[in-house]
């Protein structure tokens, strides 16, 4: 007998699976064919990790505090709102699905580290998400971002995440943090705890006014990472772009930054594509709904090793690395099939019990520079703040079939 499932209110087939229970997260999925065999050229002389390439600000501590302040703030705001607890930043989610990591067996060794030193297969969870701590009408279009949870890895562990087995990384639709360092962000932190849950019509046409001053900027060859913060960011699909850990990690024995860029046709398409927002307040997240239930997507995982000290800057996360001198090259693939990406049942509440960290994983993939550095403990305020208003454990899930 065929099987059905509701998506949006839309009644659509589903295969035949014993699995039915964890459908929402794709569960049970066929193994993915990784594709045709990606093709390494990494710098052949990338610089090695050393403690000394950190710099610690002399007031990085006060900013720290300063940003958890903020960011409860935020929280508190919302919270009186509405009468739940978000988080303080990439509040509103638009799609949770569970995938498959793909690490190939012919890595050459510079490209080998940590998670990725071993060939094998590993579930993830991805969150699409939008920057904002407050819930806002997808009009006030603002930087996309990506959360990925990766499971079963082994190795020695960040601070706060030793009894884990999960790896996470944070990831925004932008090669380059908005500000160079944790003090300047506090700044900008600052500025938009003033303005949370607070006149969202204004910030329509605001979003409008910086979405037309974007285009103009970008028709003449240019970028505006602050008018995209501020809601100018182009009305496009969360699954077209590409996304960036922007900070600097540690990559086994050398240094990098991450990226995630779609590779499958389907996904290529939707590239600058254009979502309609008209009278639709979550039409990102219907937009990623409607395209997991027909299909799925493949997407490669990749790394920028650090090769020039002076060019590649650890401490300035505003400061894109120079790709001519060490472009991004593939090292996994990550691979979902179709599933519901949203369910308003059951999807609320795996958002509330999830916790993604650039803390939560592996020694060998330590985060670096000032805006790393902070985000470990304003990260754990935040999940704190959560824990005790929901009252949702947010226990570390040590694989998908805890989820949900």
């Amino acid at each position: 007998m065929a099987k059905f499932r509701v998506v949006l209110g839309r009644v659509v087939s589903a295969p035949e699976r014993n699995d039915q229970p964890f459908q929402l997260l794709g569960l049970g999925a066929a193994r993915a064919n990784p594709g045709a065999s990606m093709s390494f050229d990494p710098p052949a002389d990338p610089l090695r990790y050393d403690p000394s390439v950190e710099a610690m600000e002399k007031d990085e501590a006060e900013t720290t505090q300063g940003l958890i302040e903020q960011m409860r703030k935020i929280a508190e705001i919302t919270y009186a709102d509405g009468g739940h607890a978000l988080r303080g930043v990439h509040a509103k989610p638009h799609g949770i699905v569970r995938g498959e990591l793909i690490v190939p067996a012919d890595l050459p060794p510079v490209l080998a580290q940590g998670l990725f030193a071993t060939a094998g297969r590993h579930d993830v969870v991805m969150r699409f998400s939008t920057t904002p701590g407050d819930i806002l009408d997808d009009n006030v279009s603002t930087p996309r971002g990506l959360a990925i949870k990766v499971f079963d890895v082994a190795g020695p562990r960040l601070p706060g995440s030793e009894d884990a087995s999960t790896q996470d990384f944070v990831l925004v639709n932008g090669k380059a943090f908005a500000t160079p360092n944790a003090k300047a962000f506090l700044g900008n932190v600052k500025l938009l705890a003033g303005t949370t849950d607070k006149a969202e019509g204004l910030k329509k046409v605001l979003s409008a006014a910086l979405r037309g001053a974007e285009t103009l900027i970008e028709a003449l060859g240019g970028e505006s990472g602050p008018i995209k913060s501020l809601g100018g960011h182009p009305e496009t699909h969360l699954l077209g772009e590409s996304y960036f850990s922007q900070a600097p990690i540690r990559f086994g024995d050398y240094i990098a930054k991450i990226g995630l860029r779609p590779i499958s046709p389907a996904l290529r398409a939707l590239t600058d594509a254009k979502v309609d927002l008209d009278g639709k307040p979550n039409g990102l997240r219907e937009a990623v709904s409607e395209h997991f239930a027909a299909q799925g997507g493949e997407w490669e995982v990749m790394v920028q090793l650090r090769t020039d000290a002076d060019t590649m800057p650890i401490e300035d996360s505003h400061k894109p690395w120079p790709e001519d001198k060490s472009p991004y090259v593939p090292v996994a693939r990550l691979v979902v099939e179709v599933q519901a990406s949203w369910d308003e049942t059951r999807s609320p509440k795996i958002n509330d019990a999830l916790a993604f960290s650039p803390w939560h994983g592996l020694a060998a993939h330590q985060p670096l520079g000032s805006i790393m550095r902070v985000r470990k403990a304003v990260y754990e305020a935040s999940q704190d703040f959560r824990l005790t208003r929901t009252g949702c454990p947010l226990r570390e899930p040590a694989s998908v079939a805890q989820i949900g």
